[in-house]
């Protein structure tokens, strides 16, 4: 595979890990006892995004490195995965 595929891979990897992580270490106002007049009670209190998005771009280039290095060692190939039709001529 060439770069430009890690790269798609690496961003929609991304994508997956950073919904995964937002709930983490999450307080809502409400929990907190906290509320801004204005705002909604179940907002969080210290969502940590820059943090959040530092941990998730380590992980999802562990999650693509561990992947490339699977396929580019043939690991990992698209024939292993059962195919409800033929995608090739296998010989």
């Amino acid at each position: 595979m060439g770069v430009t595929t890690y790269i798609a891979i690496y961003f929609i990897v991304w994508w997956v890990v950073i919904f995964a992580v937002l709930p983490f270490g999450v307080r809502s106002q409400h929990e907190d006892g906290v509320v801004e007049d204005g705002t909604e009670p179940g907002a969080p209190q210290r969502p940590l995004l820059l943090r959040k998005a530092l941990v998730t771009t380590v992980v999802a280039a562990v999650i693509v490195l561990l992947f490339a290095w699977l396929v580019e060692t043939e690991r990992l190939r698209l024939d292993m995965f059962p195919m409800p039709f033929q995608l090739y001529d296998v010989k």
